[in-house]
């Protein structure tokens, strides 16, 4: 096999297994809760500690493969995945288990950008259209067999075992990773001032976000949380837009396509993966599945985008991959606004079975045609940063669905009983379908990126390669 073919093959397996993880846990949540003997914030947080590391430290990662090697960073950033999966799996507490699940998504952080980046190197850009559909639908298959597995593992084994299963795959692939074929790009600058000023603010925002509803609003704790994240966050734009090596060039934006196109990113993981949180929680707390019925029932929402993503890559080399987008963002909203009408203590499952199949037929169709959009708009050197920005920009929107919508699910409801369940979950959805319409209405407003990008984008210059 020639060093492409390992590229595609371990290029592909990463991504899954990184994937995998985002809804791995989703089914075991219940049983979390209960053998931790924690409560909503503590789910919350087993969430958001993976995620919010996860869109933190992708630029940090992308810029570290450009400096020093992605072949050789991918190979560190898995080495990091695997032992923090083992060390969650061992975790004796909801504490320590967030611990190690805020150090797997750093490992994740440097993987999946470096996925993106080491197969756009190996494929020609025609043909690239083909290829990420086909890394869309091993990240679709991720997705879609994560809360199978996971409900399977916790039902038959333990919930331990759902971080134990990365271990072998991590181990398996970490030798392969030799046979890769190697590149680099032109940025590689590491903006330690910027990673830090990012890393308080979201997370100051985020633990306010989430403790808000339990303590209070005006609470001293999620003031400071709220104030001081904002603070951090205005500060890291201001430095972004004064330092001579900026993590996150300001100039990007500059670009409609560019920041269209990362906002409805953001937009769907909010309102989708905001949603999957808690019905993943009203599936088994309410309608009373087991982890791995509940797992088996959602298939129809979560193995659609493993069937869609490669049409949809297809398709976006023919009609374009705006219009493909602002139909996927139209089918998921279409699908949770349909869930947060029907839903009731006795709903029955044939009745979910239809606007899960629209939710997930419209994730297939957005995963690969956004991807494309993003890296439209930015020339070919800064293809690593724009990976990272793009895959951070989507992990914040899940890290603030998780948070916003689990504050409006604690505002008005609650794990007292099957109705008061109910009663926040219908306006959290409700929110999270808005959201998903509004970028549907935003995608449409994406241009039509020019055929090809300049060689350089220099310091904070407009880009020159999309009439903004």
């Amino acid at each position: 096999m020639s060093k492409a073919w390992w590229t595609y093959l371990v290029t592909g397996v990463a991504v899954f297994m990184v994937a995998m993880d985002n809804l791995v846990v989703t089914n075991a949540l219940p049983v979390i809760r209960v053998d931790l003997g924690t409560g909503l914030e503590g789910l919350e947080w087993t969430v958001n500690a993976y995620t919010l590391t996860f869109a933190v430290f992708l630029l940090t990662g992308a810029a570290l493969g450009d400096r020093f090697g992605r072949r050789r960073l991918l190979a560190a950033g898995l080495a990091v995945f695997t032992a923090a999966s083992a060390a969650a799996a061992m975790a004796p507490n909801v504490d320590l288990l967030v611990a190690m699940r805020a150090v797997q998504g750093l490992g994740g952080a440097v993987v999946m950008p470096l996925t993106l980046t080491l197969l756009a190197s190996v494929v020609p850009p025609a043909r690239r259209g083909l290829a990420f559909g086909a890394w869309g639908a091993m990240s679709g298959l991720g997705v879609a067999l994560g809360p199978v597995i996971g409900g399977a593992i916790t039902e038959y084994a333990s919930w331990q075992w759902i971080f134990w299963i990365n271990v072998p795959i991590g181990l398996v692939l970490l030798p392969l990773i030799a046979l890769v074929r190697d590149s680099r790009g032109g940025a590689g600058r590491l903006d330690l001032i910027g990673t830090a000023l990012v890393t308080a603010g979201l997370f100051g925002i985020v633990y306010g976000l989430i403790r808000g509803s339990g303590h209070g609003w005006t609470s001293g704790s999620v003031l400071a949380g709220l104030l001081g994240g904002g603070a951090a966050l205005v500060a890291f734009v201001a430095w972004q837009a004064r330092a001579s090596a900026p993590m996150l060039p300001l100039a990007m934006f500059a670009s409609r396509g560019f920041t269209l196109s990362n906002l409805i990113g953001l937009m769907m993981s909010f309102g989708m993966f905001g949603t999957v949180f808690l019905l993943a929680q009203f599936m088994q707390g309410v309608q009373h599945y087991s982890p791995l019925e509940a797992g088996v029932r959602t298939l129809p929402w979560t193995a659609m985008p493993a069937l869609a993503a490669p049409v949809a890559g297809i398709l976006t080399d023919r009609i374009g991959a705006a219009r493909i987008v602002a139909v996927g963002l139209a089918l998921q909203a279409a699908g949770v606004g349909w869930l947060a009408a029907i839903t009731s203590p006795t709903l029955p499952y044939s009745q979910m079975i239809a606007p899960f199949v629209l939710a997930g037929l419209g994730m297939g169709l957005f995963f690969a045609p956004s991807t494309r959009l993003v890296l439209a708009f930015v020339p070919m050197q800064l293809e690593g940063v724009a990976s990272g920005a793009s895959n951070a920009i989507r992990q914040l929107g899940t890290v603030l669905g998780v948070a916003v919508l689990g504050s409006i699910f604690s505002a008005q409801g609650g794990y007292a009983s099957g109705q008061q369940f109910v009663d926040g979950v219908v306006p959290a959805a409700t929110v999270g379908a808005v959201v998903l319409a509004g970028g549907a209405i935003l995608a449409l407003a994406i241009p039509r990126p020019r055929a090809a990008a300049p060689a350089v984008l220099e310091d904070r210059r407009v880009p020159a390669y999309e009439n903004v």
